[in-house]
C-alpha cells in the first residue's frame, strides 16, 4: 500500500447558522495515499468543498490536525498557509477562477511568477502543456473567447503547470456536457499519472467517481469508503 501523502485526523467543521452552529465535519480521518485518485462524493450541501479547502489550507479546522510532511497545516500561520499552496498544491476550482485580463497563457504561467520559478524552461513547459490539453494555437486568447471545455482545460494546465505533488478538484466537470467533461477528465488523469500527481476530487458525478482509485462519501459530517462497484 503506498504511503499517505497527507493525514487529516480529527477534523471537525461548523459554520454559524442563525441562533445554531451547522455541522459540516464531525471528526473527519483519512490518509490520502501517494499518487492515488481520491473521489469524496455526496450530495449537494454535504462539506464536500468545505473538505476540500480544508485540504487545500484555504480555511483551517476548528478542531483536527491536516498532516503534510511533518508539519501540521492547521497550525500554520496564513502567510506560511499561503507558501505550502503555492509550492505543494494544484486547484481547479468549481468557478476555474481564471483572471479574465490574462491571456490564456498569462494564466498558465501565473503559478510559475508566484513561485519565482518563471523563465524560458518554464514558458516552454507552459506552451507543451497547453499542446497536450488541445490548446496550441489559442495562447493568446483571453478566456472570455473560449469554450466552456476549452476554459475547463485551461484549468487543468494551470494546475499542473509547477508540477505540485497534490492535486484538488472541485466539481471538476460540473458545467460540461457529457461528451466534453470525458475529454477533460481523460485529459486530467492522463497528465496526472504521467507525473506521478496525487488527486482528490470532490464530485457528485458518478464518471468522475469512476475514474478514481477510491470514493469516500461524505454525509452527515463523516467520511465512509464505497466499496467498488
Amino acid at each position: 500500500m503506498s504511503k499517505a501523502l497527507m493525514q487529516l485526523s480529527g477534523l471537525s467543521k461548523r459554520y454559524p447558522e442563525g441562533d445554531t452552529e451547522r455541522v459540516v465535519l464531525d471528526g473527519c480521518d483519512l490518509d490520502i495515499r501517494q499518487g492515488e485518485a481520491l473521489a469524496i462524493v455526496g450530495p449537494s450541501g454535504s462539506g464536500k468543498s468545505t473538505l476540500l479547502n480544508l485540504i487545500g489550507a484555504m480555511e483551517v479546522p476548528d478542531q483536527g490536525a491536516l498532516w503534510f510532511a511533518s508539519e501540521d497545516l492547521a497550525r500554520l500561520s496564513e502567510r506560511a498557509r499561503t507558501l505550502f499552496r503555492r509550492r505543494h498544491l494544484g486547484f481547479i476550482f468549481q468557478q476555474l477562477n481564471l483572471v479574465p485580463t490574462l491571456t490564456v497563457l498569462e494564466n498558465l504561467l501565473l503559478p510559475l511568477e508566484l513561485n519565482g520559478t518563471l523563465d524560458a524552461d518554464g514558458r516552454r513547459h507552459a506552451l507543451a502543456l497547453l499542446e497536450r490539453v488541445g490548446l496550441q494555437g489559442r495562447d493568446a486568447s483571453f478566456p472570455e473567447h473560449l469554450s466552456g471545455g476549452e476554459r475547463q482545460r485551461v484549468a487543468v494546465a494551470r494546475a499542473l503547470v509547477h508540477g505540485p505533488g497534490l492535486l484538488l478538484a472541485d466539481e471538476p466537470t460540473g458545467s460540461l456536457d457529457r461528451e466534453t467533461a470525458s475529454v477533460v477528465l481523460g485529459l486530467f488523469d492522463e497528465l496526472r499519472r504521467e507525473q506521478g500527481m496525487t488527486a482528490v476530487l470532490a464530485t457528485h458525478a458518478s464518471e468522475v467517481a469512476a475514474k478514481a482509485d477510491r470514493s469516500l462519501e461524505l454525509r452527515a459530517g463523516r467520511l465512509q469508503e464505497v466499496a467498488p462497484a
